[in-house]
């Protein structure tokens, strides 16, 4: 995979980019006899969900997102819509569900991804998702948070049909500059600060993309085309913890101090 062939347009190809692809073929390429359901979890933060867009851009695969209010109603006129089916007026469960079937196996290589999989465990509509990929045959890849597993594992005939596994890892050295190049591109960064970045960021994507932004204001507030940790200086990083509220005590000294 070309690693340079994306820009802030798009999702950068970071190892997660990647091996979420890998396991959507995986699916797409298996044998009739293997089951249909692939698995991608981990922290929030991690890429998933820009993982899963690029590979839906590839393969031309229908994604839905589970929000926290739906119904088994709202799941199945969600993947109707994706799949441009309206449904008719006075439709009943099993009714919108023999449409979502019908549809999805029009073309049985098309994936159907999952985000947010683990309300659907909570709700209890997980098996819904599991009637619409035996009946239908297409590739199911459920994306959710690190004890997704633990979650499926309560669910023996969802959880025994997984294919593959997918855990997302912190982004290395190598990915955050790649997130470098793509939204800084104007600043030279060096490995040092580059690696402190992914250190304070917990190796999460959006964190690195948040410091890379304070980078490049740092970067012009001083003058400067290259930039290491020593011109960094004692610039907070973005953490993903708030900062602790000083007390009004700390406050009059340090005013004191500087007087």
């Amino acid at each position: 995979m070309n690693t340079n062939e994306l820009s802030t347009k798009g999702p950068v190809a970071l190892k997660n980019v990647a091996a979420f692809m890998k396991l959507t073929m995986r699916l797409v390429d298996r044998e009739p006899q293997e089951s249909g359901f692939g698995v991608c979890h981990g922290f929030s933060g991690y890429g998933k969900t820009k993982a899963s867009i690029f590979a839906q851009n590839r393969t031309g695969a229908i994604r839905i997102e589970v929000r926290d209010s739906w119904t088994r109603k709202t799941l199945l006129t969600s993947i109707l819509k994706e799949l441009m089916v309206k449904p008719s007026k006075g439709d009943t469960i099993p009714d919108l569900s023999a449409r979502a079937i019908r549809a999805l196996g029009e073309d049985v290589r098309r994936p159907l991804f999952v985000d947010e999989a683990d309300r659907l465990v909570d709700k209890r509509m997980i098996e819904l998702v599991l009637e619409l990929q035996e009946c239908s045959g297409v590739p199911v890849i459920l994306i959710g948070e690190e004890n997704l597993p633990d979650k499926l594992a309560r669910v023996e005939r969802v959880y025994s049909r997984v294919l593959d596994w997918f855990t997302a890892q912190p982004c290395d050295l190598d990915d955050t500059r790649q997130l470098a190049n793509a939204f800084a591109p104007a600043v030279s960064l060096t490995d040092d600060l580059l690696d402190e970045i992914r250190r304070k960021s917990g190796g999460r994507a959006r964190r690195i993309i948040n410091n890379l932004g304070y980078a490049k204001e740092i970067a012009r507030n001083n003058n400067v085309a290259t930039l290491d940790r020593a011109t960094w200086g004692f610039h907070a990083y973005d953490t993903g913890t708030a900062p602790k509220t000083r007390s009004a005590q700390a406050i009059e000294e340090n005013i004191a101090r500087s007087a």
